[in-house]
């Protein structure tokens, strides 16, 4: 994803139907495999086999794959892969509070592993099992709109009992009835951000208003941009004047192809990225980024604000991240209980208040008034309809343009 840090619930309904459309559309923090996943893998047979399943040509679940058998009452365990920075911590990053109170209440183990650099890379490692409807080593994984659907589509996900999960009706109205999910029968929105410019405020005095200030000579070398497609791309689209939301052409999308395949040839462009590239921000070897929202707000509260994020001129992405339970994982209840206690208000609160994106829970932003009265004025948690104007959502690709333009993409990102 990432970064976070507090983001509940908006009032306005044109501030609901963009987040419904976003989710709707697919958000992606991870289009493509990550520049060093690609190079190291793609030499091999088995990167080989990477990269076709990153373009999404992996079969879907075998006719004869069932779900896991549910071992959840006599082994008390869920394990989940997340984004980094993605779930609230205390102040020396050892423990995840509302973690350790879930598993205070319920006597529910929880392994909570930071294992997803960008969707792509992680789907690489997990799809041949998916396929064959073993167990991947996770019990719940938090993974992009776009991969989300294609997770469902294959039939590599189980279906929920939401009757088992009552917070799961908090959810944000535009959000509860996805294309990809009708009903949330499979799924549940983790969390929603935006993909935008971020730059260190101290080397770029002037900031950044388009992704052409990207382009200045003085920062050649130290410009770092996503491994997700969708953002990436979204971005460079939009700055040629091109809504990636909308009936966007080949021609379109090459022509914004160009520009980033130029950058990274000339190296001006010093990495391809996904959510490590605020490593490089912290430790001062790229000054200017095309990020994610909330990372850029974790990374002040270490930093002393050093750092700031905007959503172009010319407009930014905005995508959600959605909980899945894999086909092979044996603990489905388990799972759901821990998904369900996330969509209690006040806890889905203590979360947004540390990670700063956008919560999918209803009722969230009451509760931040106690935790935190001034992030309700932050638009980047709390978006309002003016700040929702400048952002869209890449528009929902088919399986062909999916593997067609990815694999272009992640051709650029791999030269």
């Amino acid at each position: 994803m990432t970064d976070q840090r507090r983001r509940p619930v908006p009032t306005d309904p044109r501030v609901r139907a963009l987040i419904a459309h976003a989710t709707r559309r697919g958000r992606e923090r991870s289009t493509d495999l990550s520049r060093r996943s690609f190079l190291l893998g793609a030499a091999g047979a088995a990167g080989a086999a990477a990269v076709l399943a990153a373009c999404g040509t992996g079969g879907a679940a075998t006719s004869s794959t069932r779900a896991a058998k549910d071992d959840s009452s006599s082994d008390k365990l869920v394990r989940w892969a997340n984004w980094t920075q993605y779930l609230d911590q205390n102040d020396d990053g050892t423990k995840y509070p509302t973690l350790e109170a879930f598993q205070a209440k319920t006597g529910i183990k929880v392994t909570y592993a930071e294992d997803i650099e960008d969707n792509d890379s992680f789907y690489g490692k997990i799809n041949g099992q998916l396929k064959n409807g073993q167990d991947i080593g996770y019990d719940i994984v938090t993974l992009t709109d776009w991969m989300a659907a294609r997770m469902i589509r294959l039939g590599y996900t189980q279906a929920l009992d939401k009757a088992a999960m009552p917070n799961t009706a908090n959810i944000l109205p535009n959000l509860a009835n996805v294309d990809f999910d009708p009903g949330r029968t499979h799924s549940l929105t983790w969390q929603s951000g935006f993909a935008g410019l971020a730059w260190d405020k101290s080397k770029v005095p002037g900031g950044l208003h388009s992704v052409d200030d990207l382009w200045k000579p003085e920062l050649a070398g130290r410009v770092e941009v996503l491994s997700e497609m969708r953002d990436t791309m979204g971005l460079l689209m939009f700055n040629q004047g091109v809504d990636p939301a909308g009936a966007w052409t080949d021609d379109d999308f090459h022509s914004a192809l160009e520009v980033l395949k130029e950058k990274i040839s000339s190296g001006h462009i010093r990495k391809v990225l996904g959510n490590s590239y605020t490593q490089d921000l912290a430790s001062g070897d790229a000054i200017a980024v095309i990020g994610w929202s909330g990372d850029i707000t974790s990374l002040n509260y270490e930093s002393d604000d050093r750092f700031e994020f905007a959503i172009p001129d010319a407009g930014g992405t905005l995508w959600s991240d959605n909980m899945m339970v894999p086909i092979g994982s044996p603990a489905l209840t388990n799972a759901e209980k821990l998904m369900d206690y996330y969509y209690d208000p006040e806890v889905a609160a203590q979360v947004a208040a540390w990670v700063n994106y956008i919560t999918p829970v209803e009722g969230a932003q009451q509760a931040m008034v106690a935790i935190d009265p001034d992030l309700a004025s932050n638009p980047m948690i709390f978006p309002d309809a003016a700040t929702l104007s400048k952002v869209s959502v890449f528009r929902t690709l088919d399986p062909a343009e999916e593997a067609r333009y990815n694999g272009e993409f992640l051709t650029v990102i791999g030269a």
